[in-house]
């Protein structure tokens, strides 16, 4: 694998209270995922490794108002945020949490749909830092990270899956979506994005 620090972004997804943690509302779908296969760990070794190869870091996160006025709950997933109420601006667990939080110089990107591109000005952002590649870890890899990657497709990206670094509900969701698309993108580990960074900062294989 190649990587240029200077035009790729690494895209982390919805590491929130919330979602990550085992007090957050989506705990009893993705807590178990999320420990077994150390996705906090392994996302916080991939921020390491972009922040020294002067890497773009983007956080997505989403989050309402807090009475869910903007909430559009139009799928079960999203009818799971109206009916406990959570992910809502203000809230600490609506934060990213605290061993992976952002830098003064990342993008935190807030939505209110699925896909982080979706009414967010996100191609905006990446386009005028010259971004062309984007690297995906987070939660949930059969949703979000799925659903922005697959439109990072559409709209001329190279899209990179660092796939020990994604968790869903199930071994088996997320082994689904990663073969699904694996024919729309390059999967990848974490280890390899580190290796491919850290080549082009040494010019040799790490």
């Amino acid at each position: 694998m190649e990587l240029d620090p200077r035009t790729t972004a690494l895209v982390a997804v919805h590491c929130q209270g919330d979602v990550v943690e085992p007090t957050g509302a989506f705990a009893d779908f993705f807590y178990q995922q999320v420990t077994e296969r150390k996705v906090i760990d392994r996302i916080a070794t991939l921020i390491t490794a972009a922040r020294t190869a002067h890497t773009t870091i983007v956080y997505t996160r989403v989050a309402w108002k807090p009475d869910l006025s903007d909430l559009d709950a139009n799928s079960p997933l999203l009818g799971i945020v109206a009916q406990s109420g959570c992910l809502k601006e203000g809230s600490e667990l609506a934060e990213i949490i605290e061993p992976l939080t952002p830098h003064d110089e990342d993008t935190v990107l807030t939505h209110q749909r699925i896909g982080a591109f979706a009414r967010t000005d996100l191609d905006t952002i990446l386009r005028s830092k010259g971004i062309t590649t984007l690297l995906f870890a987070g939660v949930a890899t059969n949703a979000s990270v799925e659903g922005t990657a697959r439109v990072a497709g559409d709209l001329g990206y190279r899209v990179v899956i660092v796939e020990d670094a994604c968790s869903a509900a199930t071994l088996a969701a997320h082994q689904a979506s990663i073969d699904s698309l694996a024919l729309l993108a390059e999967i990848s580990t974490v280890d390899e994005v580190r290796a491919a960074l850290a080549t082009t900062i040494t010019g040799n294989p790490v």
